[in-house]
């Protein structure tokens, strides 16, 4: 069984800084795209910054310029580093990966989400 955990979500403050960490275990074989998901009370889900498995990314035009998305292939890892915070980033922030298990099963998996609160 595959399962992504997230950490590093909290409160701070507008203008201040967070890095959000996602880490997959199980009978992985390989991981292919990375992401991370945001969602908002009363809003749908949205993307906030994709990677690829050779490193090329994608932000979201609202994150562009204050938000890094990054991967650490060896520990099966995915980072959000998110600076210059607002009170409109405030959500839920999700993980995402697209794995292909030791069966060669490939399916995308989600984190469990984590919370990020941004004071004004």
């Amino acid at each position: 069984q595959v399962q992504l955990v997230e950490s590093g979500g909290g409160l701070v403050q507008a203008g201040g800084s967070l890095r959000l960490s996602c880490v997959a275990s199980g009978n992985i074989f390989n991981i292919n795209g990375m992401g991370w998901y945001r969602q908002a009370p009363g809003k749908q889900r949205e993307t906030v910054a994709t990677i690829t498995s050779g490193g090329s990314t994608n932000y979201a035009d609202s994150v562009k310029g204050r938000f890094t998305i990054s991967r650490d292939n060896a520990k099966n890892t995915v980072y959000l580093q998110m600076n210059s915070l607002k009170p409109e980033d405030t959500a839920v922030y999700y993980c995402n990966a697209d794995i292909m298990d030791v069966k060669m099963i490939r399916l995308a998996y989600w984190g469990q989400g984590t919370q990020v609160t941004v004071s004004s």
